[in-house]
């Protein structure tokens, strides 16, 4: 509370404001806190706070390469150590958060380039945690030269630590774009980055690339870098215009699949054998997932497993016999799958695995990163290649400038001694006469005050005439070393030309192969294969649903519970759909080959999809996917659409039919069918209905095929207080349905005739027709 008390209060307003305020800008700045300084990694060494701080304080502790060609690696010391200088020093965080960090940069599964070797127990892809720090040990790896050697060479600005004791780096001098490398993941407050990792020496190409030409297309960057390169390896099978998308707005998600083989075993039999997995998969994880295929539960609520689980049930022991988990230090993926029967085919068993299982799964791209601005940005893929690009010149040019300034500095002070030694018996005399030998050194060889306190504490072995020709080389390789320094700094070419040297040496040194497989292909789905023979599907009016094998049953022969009764019949096929137009709009489908028998009542629509709160079953139509309907609502709009159209892969349906505020949708009407054992004869004119009793026809190329849905077109120019009661397609008759006096159902047929006289353009008010009762509805008659 005594931060709050001492805070200045608004200028105006009740106290609450300032409380206010307060809370907005504490709660800002632990937004900039936690984005900054803890989730989001930075542009240009690709390391998060704590991954940078870990690495500066290994290299302190010696825990690097070491050597002239910086080939011999360290002794590794314990990870509890390690962590707590870390702590101790630069990040005073929890243990386990740097320790949870520390053993992420050690795992060859989780990061594409491990930065830290670890020896002991670090976990594994299935899950399984590292053990504690107390047991395991960490040095660094080799690659992390490449982010550490220039890091005394004044290439990076260096800030105070937590508590001003001593200082740590603000980035890490990065020789490559670690960002890009080994990518990163976190969880800001409202932001998030999901950077995957890339193939080093496709990382280098691009650079090199880029520095050699800037205005580089987007075409020839991405085909340098074709896609991520993953740490366990897997096959992208997203198309290349995705994986560009993604790159290009810096923000998308590639489907990734498991890679696989075929032993073949005796007598004819074959086994499938996972070998690697997508991202963030674990051979675990697909086991658990098999489990529950194979063994489901019954879901909350439920007495019994519905009947998706149990078609997915028997489909998957259809195919497969047995699963079991070979992984091994030797392999460290291998998961058999034995089929069901040497006889299944190949393809349906993976077919049916990736389908349903992790062996197949998205991998999201956001590549939201700290930039050269100092503020949290999502990138594309160029954009974080120029920032690195930029960062490195800076690098260089500073590691030149310090280069420079120590080289200068070295060859000043080999020309003082390069004096003395030709005066070498003056200097004696006046060292030994002068009372202050410093000042008579400057005034008598103007020597600068340093290379005056240079020649004072030089060595008597050093004055040997040995050391003039050493002294006359060096400052000769010094001379060059500096000309070849300021033509760094003064061109901007040799700059480009240095670092296009250094990042093809590096790619020499450190690429490999690329692990993950970058081939199009289409997702799977498995497929149910259904018996194409002829059923009748029967709607009750309360929305129970069944099939009745075969056609021509008569409809007085079905039964429903009490107060319930025929909705209608549609003769279709098993391979069909039925299609349910919710009372707001939306559409649902579901295969026929699903719905249950004859027996009984059937069940409940609402069982088998998952409606909106508030939204009642209004229509239904069962038929082929090819069919073609005539949509319509009570405000008098309609279009035309197929089937195809209207299929939506989600139990929770999709939004098809506009309609406005008091209107519902009328019934469907089926217009046309390719397909089947009786075509149905397209309908060529359009029959409209009014509450009011206007009837008016007009031929049905009037209207628009919309395959996304909508609202339509202007059926019928409807009266104030009307209501369209229905639409339908015809070729000969209609028969319109409705309440007369008394509340008698009624119904009228009309003939070609007496349509033809209702002849007019789409969107009139047609004519009266005298029937005597308020139509409801108007359906089609053969």
């Amino acid at each position: 509370m005594d931060s709050l008390i001492t805070e200045p209060t608004a200028p105006a307003g009740p106290a609450d404001d300032s409380l206010a305020a307060y809370a907005q800008r504490a709660y800002l700045e632990y937004a900039l806190s936690v984005v900054k300084g803890r989730a989001l990694p930075d542009a240009c060494d690709g390391q998060k706070p704590v991954q940078r701080r870990i690495l500066y304080a290994m290299e302190r502790m010696g825990l690097g390469y070491s050597g002239p060609t910086r080939n011999t690696p360290a002794k590794p010391v314990k990870s509890a150590r390690v962590v707590g200088d870390v702590l101790g020093r630069f990040h005073p965080h929890g243990d386990q958060a740097a320790y949870d960090a520390l053993v992420r940069m050690a795992q060859d599964f989780a990061q594409r380039y491990p930065l830290i070797d670890g020896q002991g127990n670090f976990g594994s892809r299935d899950g399984d945690g590292a053990a504690a720090m107390r047991y395991t040990e960490a040095r660094l790896s080799r690659i992390t030269s490449l982010l550490l050697d220039e890091i005394d060479e004044g290439t990076v600005d260096f800030v105070p630590n937590y508590d001003g004791s001593t200082e740590e780096p603000r980035q890490l001098p990065a020789r490559l774009p670690f960002s890009l490398l080994n990518g990163a993941s976190g969880i800001a407050v409202g932001l998030a980055t999901e950077i995957p990792s890339h193939n080093l020496r496709e990382v280098a190409d691009a650079c090199v690339a880029l520095v050699r030409n800037p205005k580089l297309t987007d075409d020839e960057l991405y085909g340098l870098i074709p896609g991520p390169d993953y740490p366990g390896g897997g096959q992208i099978i997203s198309p290349a215009g995705d994986i560009a998308d993604a790159y290009r707005t810096g923000r998308g998600s590639l489907k990734v699949r498991a890679r696989w083989k075929i032993e073949e075993l005796a007598r004819g039999q074959w086994q499938l054998v996972v070998t690697e997995l997508p991202p963030g998969v674990s051979s675990q994880k697909v086991l658990e997932e098999i489990e529950e295929l194979t063994n489901p539960k019954v879901k909350a609520g439920k007495k019994a497993l519905t009947q998706d689980q149990t078609q997915l049930k028997a489909s998957i022991l259809m195919v497969l016999d047995g699963v079991r988990d070979e992984s091994s230090k030797d392999a460290p993926v291998r998961l058999v799958f034995e089929p069901k029967s040497s006889r299944i085919e190949q393809q349906e068993l993976i077919t049916a695995l990736l389908a349903h299982t992790s062996l197949e799964t998205s991998a999201p791209i956001n590549l939201t990163m700290v930039g050269l601005d100092g503020r949290p940005t999502q990138k594309s893929l160029r954009q974080m290649l120029l920032e690195w690009i930029e960062f490195r010149q800076t690098t260089i040019t500073r590691r030149s400038q310090h280069r420079l300034q120590k080289v200068l500095d070295r060859i000043h002070i080999l020309e003082g001694r390069q004096l003395v030694l030709l005066n070498i018996d003056e200097v004696i005399s006046i060292i030994r006469s002068a009372d202050e030998p410093k000042a008579a050194l400057i005034e008598r060889f103007r020597l600068s005050d340093r290379q005056a306190e240079d020649i004072l504490e030089i060595r008597l072995r050093q004055l040997a005439r040995l050391e003039a020709i050493k002294i006359e080389q060096e400052l000769k390789e010094l001379r060059e070393e500096q000309g070849k320094l300021e033509d760094i700094l003064g061109n901007p070419s040799t700059l480009r030309r240095l670092m296009i040297r250094e990042i093809e040496a590096d790619a020499k040194v450190f690429g490999d192969e690329r692990r993950t497989l970058i081939q199009a292909e289409k997702k799977a789905v498995a497929e149910i294969k259904v018996v194409d023979e002829p059923v009748t599907v029967v709607v009750s009016s309360k929305g129970w649903v069944r099939a009745r094998t075969g056609h021509g049953h008569d409809p007085a022969g079905f039964a429903f519970k009490a107060g319930d009764g025929l909705y209608g019949t549609f003769e279709c096929r098993t391979v069909d759909v039925l299609i349910v137009f919710g009372s707001n709009g939306r559409v649902y489908s579901v295969p026929v080959a699903s719905l249950p028998g004859a027996r009984g009542d059937g069940q409940p629509i609402t069982t088998l999809i998952d409606l909106e709160a508030g939204t009642q079953p209004a229509h239904y139509f069962a038929g082929p996917v090819n069919a073609t309907l005539l949509l319509s609502g009570t405000g008098g709009y309609g279009f035309l659409a197929t089937v195809e159209n209207l299929i939506s892969r989600q139990k929770a349906g999709k939004a098809f039919i506009s309609v406005g505020e008091g209107e519902t949708i009328c019934a469907p009407s089926h217009v046309a069918h390719t397909s089947g054992d009786q075509p149905l004869v397209p309908a060529t004119h359009v029959a409209c209905a009014s509450t009011g009793g206007r009837i008016l026809t007009f031929e049905i190329g009037e209207l628009k095929q919309m395959d996304k849905g909508g609202r339509g077109l202007m059926l019928i120019d409807l009266e104030p207080k009307d209501m369209l009661a229905g639409a339908c397609a015809y070729t000969r008759s209609v028969k319109i349905e409705g309440v007369g006096r008394g509340g008698k159902e009624r119904d009228e047929t009309l003939e070609i005739r007496s349509l033809n006289n209702a002849k007019a353009g789409r969107g009139r008010k047609g004519k009266a027709a005298d029937l005597g009762f308020k139509p409801q509805r108007i359906t089609r008659v053969e």
